[in-house]
């Protein structure tokens, strides 16, 4: 990998706490990006996105988090920059603009949101082509769908890349960089 840091967009739930499987395995995720000299972009705020930025910083990155005007609740305490925008399509747009890479955890719907918005834009050349790391049998599963009927419509299948564990995401981004 150059000497550049690489910035890794992270989306996932901003459920979790502190002490539970999804909150942990983003931290670690974290911390493990931080060590390998990457930065961390999320939304900003609690759970996956409060995880992964304390992982990151703690070891030696920096953590970006796009947060909105509107939302009543503070920041993460671990961001060491914040973009705070209007609208839920410009924190979506700029999340996924500074992001080199993406690695999607656990989530919802506005994680789904997330992933597809990237997976739309590579696949329609908007952004170019980047590596984009699910983790989770539920991403999986979905992505399995999406690539099927992506096949079907004979469009670019394989954008995006399904891991069962943080480690294997981590030495793939390091691999796709160091390229």
């Amino acid at each position: 990998m150059s000497d550049a840091k690489k910035t890794v967009t992270v989306f996932g739930s901003s459920l979790p706490v502190s002490g539970e499987d999804e909150f942990e395995t983003a931290y670690r995720l974290g911390a493990l990006l931080g060590r390998n000299n990457f930065n961390v972009c999320s939304g900003g705020y609690r759970g996956i996105m409060e995880a992964v930025s304390k992982g990151v910083t703690e070891n030696g990155g920096e953590a970006t988090g796009i947060t909105l005007k509107y939302v009543n609740y503070p920041a993460n305490r671990f961001l060491t920059h914040e973009i705070r925008c209007d609208t839920l399509l410009e924190r979506i747009e700029k999340l996924i603009g500074l992001g080199d890479g993406y690695i999607v955890l656990q989530g919802g719907t506005g994680t789904l949101l997330e992933l597809a918005a990237v997976w739309e834009m590579i696949n329609k050349n908007v952004i170019p082509l980047k590596p984009v790391a699910c983790h989770s049998l539920m991403w999986k599963q979905i992505g399995a769908i999406i690539d099927n009927q992506i096949e079907r419509e004979k469009r670019i299948s394989g954008i995006v890349k399904y891991f069962d564990n943080v480690e294997d995401i981590v030495l793939y981004l390091r691999d796709k960089f160091s390229r």
